[in-house]
């Protein structure tokens, strides 16, 4: 599976995934079921980063992984992120 129909997949569990959210909101009574997600299919979804697509190491905060954090942390694109020396 190339990397493009992988962020595809993710995309589409993301989307899932507010939709479940949204639906969490409301009183019981009013919830659609189609619209909800079993824990399963909550716990499959893989994050990915934003710029790369690679699902390991991927900082949730920043949305990126670890190499382009570290870049972008070098280049000074992260406010309030600098490289450490002790």
């Amino acid at each position: 599976m190339s990397t493009t129909a992988k962020m595809a997949k993710y995309k589409k569990q993301l989307a899932a995934l507010d939709a479940h959210k949204a639906e969490m909101k409301k009183p019981a009574d009013q919830r659609d079921a189609s619209k909800l997600l079993e824990p399963r299919e909550i716990i499959r979804i893989r994050h990915r980063c934003q710029l790369t697509g690679r699902s390991r190491a991927v900082y949730r905060k920043f949305g990126v992984c670890r190499i382009i954090f570290r870049d972008m942390a070098s280049s000074g694109l992260i406010p309030g992120v600098r490289k450490a020396s002790w």
